[in-house]
């Protein structure tokens, strides 16, 4: 299969030489602190010849028309403010390209201090992060190896991120996958994974977040600012783009995993307001023999938006959502002979839905100040039974899970630029959230379900904050703010203080400080848990946050234009942790424990310490790298009060990037490109096996008294994307292949007991997708 892709992009690109074609770029230039627009900044390609550029209106847009297709640098400089250079623009000819920049006011007097271009790649969209925070870009999502065009993919590559092939879910700093939070437009949203929380509590699939649908967003690892809660490890802070508002524009897609269609434009010709749509629908029942048993069986589909409504003097509304849906089933062997693990004999149907939504509106007023309000809500639902074949083929009721969860959500906040030096973001949140949870296991086959959650109420968590960002120098910069939840469940709160300064060195170097402490709230249904041992009905109601510290030093240096050099050393200290008495049992280390049935308290601890370290390389003379690396240990205190690594404690995580771009043809209009990762990282912590207890059981039972004390061998993943690009007029055509786990390096997920010859086996799980694609944009 995969030489026969790569003889077809051969093919193709033989068969495509035209004219150059060209593009227009436009966009607008906004004050980052107060979002004002920014009229006559000067905006130019760098390196063109003619130079290329445009002057911003009265409302701070431009337009720089009958631009070749190719990838560019842009600057934007506006007297008063620190010049902007927006890295790695791509121009096609299908699309126009759209950019928002983002201009900071210089606080210091004209001559008092050298300025150097703020390169927008090096720090995050939101002006009070200090450390520990990259801006994502759309293109990046596309172009990385191993990115899939699924951000929580692209993420793995980034300094403090660990990952497996399996799933998508994101290990920071030692954390578990369900201490991240992902936003959508301000707004807390479920995990937006397929399949998500089923098999890793955090993780998924494939998010259902469609690059096409994506603005550049931020992606934070600790120490965050003061508007984020309920969050421990980071936050995925996600930005949907308008729609172009003067041209209407499509995308087709085509591939191995199914099919892919957006379409984006004006309402009406000469109007403002704009819509973008994408659907997705994909299966894996081409990739059936690559795949686990059964994998051939998953099924899903996605549908993202958003309208755009600007108005003359109300403001800017917004509509936006998303919606997925994701099926799947496995059927139980039949043929006694052939039963050798304990999931032949299981039957499975599982359907998942998740959808968000949600109207916004933005306000600007005269004095630099302006107020954005949201409405959304958010719900998921899952319907999830498992049967069991007994000795006399006949299917017996294992396991059942029927969760619906609904949060309305308003959120708003007011942001005032009181000056060059100080402005100040304050804000509220209120989430109530209505549940339906019912969860039922049998201990052993043939025994009746236990009730382990029936559970169904309202309950409301009430959050403020107020955050600053002050210039207390020419280059002594402070962030501060503080912020506070109420969950009225248990009427338990937090009131969490964040403090972040950032002193430059020189034009090239600065180095930041951050402390913050951080918090959140479990699953819903682990409030409502019986206890499987006494009997005791919602035994862990009362069950308060995990809150955690964060302190983060960060240097950051630009070794040249093209080169920018970060590292970072941390410290985490997790405490409120729920934990089981006098076991080493801890919920830092929860994986997919949907059953769980016991009592917990708050007396649990962890502790991550490591280094962060990224050396990054821009595209120029048409190739990239990137090079991570993060050394850390994560540990934690059970009910047993013994510290012991975590689970997630691999120690060692390396990524190295690389791609070429070629621009081909006969007037360069089309681009061959190739890109590759390399990760290489240390396994994840398990219990030894009880082989006693386990051969008596016929299932493999773990001795958690010496919990994570073993772990798993070092894994290096590869993965590759080649694309060929072609330009035409009005329209272009790509085709891509793109392998995730080229060397089909395997996921350690622990034993399994072989029923057949009653033998203990490493549970490993082999995964190679190749995704062959064409794509036309028009």
């Amino acid at each position: 299969m995969i030489r026969f892709a790569f003889a077809f992009i051969l093919v193709f690109i033989t068969i495509h030489v035209i004219a150059q074609p060209t593009q227009t770029i436009r966009g607008t230039v906004i004050d980052d602190a107060s979002n004002a627009p920014v009229a006559f900044a000067t905006v130019g390609l760098l390196n063109t010849a003619p130079f290329l550029g445009a002057t911003t209106d009265t409302t701070g847009n431009f337009s720089i028309p009958n631009v070749p297709v190719g990838r560019y640098d842009l600057q934007v400089k506006f007297i008063g403010y620190e010049p902007a250079v927006i890295r790695e623009i791509t121009v096609s000819s299908a699309k126009q390209t759209f950019l928002t920049i983002q201009l900071k006011e210089n606080a210091a007097l004209l001559g008092e201090v050298v300025v150097k271009p703020r390169v927008n790649k090096e720090q995050a969209l939101n002006t009070m992060a200090t450390v520990s925070s990259r801006m994502l870009s759309v293109e990046e999502a596309t172009r990385y190896a191993g990115g899939f065009d699924d951000p929580a993919r692209l993420a793995s590559s980034f300094a403090g991120v660990a990952s497996n092939t399996a799933e998508n879910g994101i290990i920071v700093r030692g954390n578990a996958p369900k201490f991240l939070q992902w936003k959508m437009e301000g707004i807390e949203i479920p995990n937006p994974s397929h399949f998500g929380d089923l098999n890793s509590l955090g993780g998924g699939t494939v998010t259902a977040l469609s690059s096409q649908m994506l603005a550049n967003s931020d992606f934070f690892t600790g120490a965050f600012p003061a508007e984020f809660n309920n969050a421990l490890s980071g936050v995925f802070d996600i930005a949907m783009r308008s729609g172009n508002n003067q041209k209407r524009e499509h995308t087709f897609q085509v591939g191995l995993l199914g099919i892919d269609a957006s379409s984006e434009g004006p309402f009406k010709k000469e109007g403002r307001s704009s819509y973008l749509f994408n659907y997705r629908y994909s299966t894996f029942a081409l990739l059936a023999p690559l795949l686990p048993k059964d994998a051939g069986s998953i099924k899903y589909q996605d549908l993202s938006f958003k309208m755009n409504f600007p108005t003359k003097k109300a403001g800017i509304f917004s509509l936006w959502g998303m919606g997925m849906t994701d099926g799947a089933a496995a059927k139980a062997e039949t043929d006694i002979t052939k039963w050798e693990y304990a999931d032949d004999i299981e039957h499975n149907d599982i359907k998942q839905n998740m959808g968000v939504a949600g109207i916004s509106h933005k306000y600007f007023f005269k004095d630099n100040a302006y107020l954005k309000t949201t409405l959304a809500t958010t719900a998921t639902s899952t319907d999830w039974t498992t049967e069991k074949l007994n000795q006399e083929l006949s299917l017996q009721p294992q396991s059942q899970i029927a969760n619906s969860n609904w949060n309305f959500v308003l959120s708003s906040f007011i942001n005032k630029k009181f000056s060059a030096r100080h402005t100040n973001k304050t804000g509220i949140l209120l989430t109530g959230m209505m549940y339906d949870i019912q969860l039922n296991n049998s201990p052993t086959l043939g025994s009746p379900p236990q009730e382990i959650v029936n559970a169904s109420g309202f309950s409301t968590v009430i959050s403020g904050y107020s955050s600053s960002s002050i210039n207390l120098t020419n280059k002594l910069l402070m962030n501060i703010g503080i912020n506070s939840q109420l969950f009225t469940l248990n009427n338990h709160y937090t009131i969490e203080p964040r403090l972040g300064f950032r002193q430059q060195l020189s034009k090239n170097q600065s180095i930041g400080l951050a402390y913050g402490l951080h918090s959140r709230l479990e699953k819903l249904n682990y409030y409502f848990n019986n206890s499987l041992s006494s009997g005791e009905t919602a035994v862990n109601k009362d069950l308060d946050f995990t809150k955690s510290h964060h302190l983060v030093l960060s240097y950051d240096q630009n070794i040249t234009d093209l080169i920018h050099f970060k590292i970072e050393p941390y410290f985490q200290q997790l405490f409120s942790v729920p934990v089981i008495a006098d076991s080493s049992f801890s919920f830092i280390n929860l994986q997919n424990d949907l059953f769980f049935g016991e009592q917990l308290q708050n007396t649990g601890e962890g502790r991550n310490f490591g280094l962060d370290l990224t050396l990054e390389k821009y595209i120029s003379k048409g190739y990239y790298y990137l090079f991570t690396a993060s050394l850390f240990n994560s540990e934690f205190k059970g009910g047993d009060h013994v510290w012991r690594s975590t689970r997630f404690d691999r120690n060692y995580v390396f990524n190295f990037l690389i791609g070429k771009e070629w621009q081909l043809g006969k007037s360069n209009q089309n681009t061959l490109s190739l890109n590759t990762r390399f990760t290489y990282q240390g396994g994840n912590r398990y219990s030894p096996v009880n082989e006693a207890a386990s051969h008596i059981a016929k299932d493999i039972v773990y001795d958690e008294t010496n919990a994570y004390a073993m772990q798993a061998d070092p894994a290096l993943n590869v993965h590759f994307t080649a694309s060929y690009k072609v330009n035409k007029k009005k329209s272009s055509r790509e085709i891509a292949l793109k392998i995730l786990n080229v060397t089909g390096q395997p996921d350690f997920k622990g034993y399994r007991y072989n029923l057949k010859n009653n033998s203990i086996e490493k549970d490993l799980a082999s995964i190679l997708i190749p995704n062959l694609s064409y794509k036309i944009e028009f």
